[in-house]
């Protein structure tokens, strides 16, 4: 991401501080990812230390700091999704795209997270693909949901 569309993020939104969390999270939905480079620049726009916009980028998990893969999976790993099958869902997904946990495929395609709960625990188990929940996932159902990202 070059330093201009970073200004253009920044001045949509007036370059203020008390913006930051949306900046981040503006540059973060255009880049999958906050490079160093970019929270540099949010730090001198916006005249907020960057220890602090670290701390920020860290403590939130819609950030990351290692680049992400343009669809991002989430697997609902709670109680509820658990005891339906959520283990065989994770693993459906991660025979399909060659990735555990915490990791982003090669070619930058996906990127799988578990979360602890999605909230929708009567549609369990929940797959959630792009910020859109998936409810009653089966391995079958998974692969269609993936083939269908470009």
């Amino acid at each position: 991401m070059d330093t201009d569309r970073i200004d253009q993020i920044i001045d949509r939104h007036q370059a203020e501080p008390s913006s930051l969390i949306q900046v981040l999270l503006d540059i973060q939905r255009e880049n999958h990812w906050l490079p160093a480079a970019a929270l540099q620049r949010v730090s001198e726009r916006l005249r907020v230390p960057l220890a602090r916009i670290r701390h920020i980028a860290t403590f939130y998990k819609a950030f990351s700091l290692v680049p992400r893969g343009r669809h991002e999976i989430h697997v609902c790993l709670g109680t509820a999704c658990h005891v339906r099958g959520a283990g065989r869902v994770l693993e459906a997904v991660g025979d399909i795209a060659g990735i555990g946990p915490g990791e982003t495929d090669p070619e930058m395609r996906f990127s799988l997270e578990t979360v602890n709960c999605l909230g929708c625990c009567a549609l369990g188990p929940v797959v959630e693909l792009d910020g859109q929940a998936h409810g009653q996932v089966t391995r079958a159902r998974i692969a269609e949901l993936l083939a269908a990202c470009e």
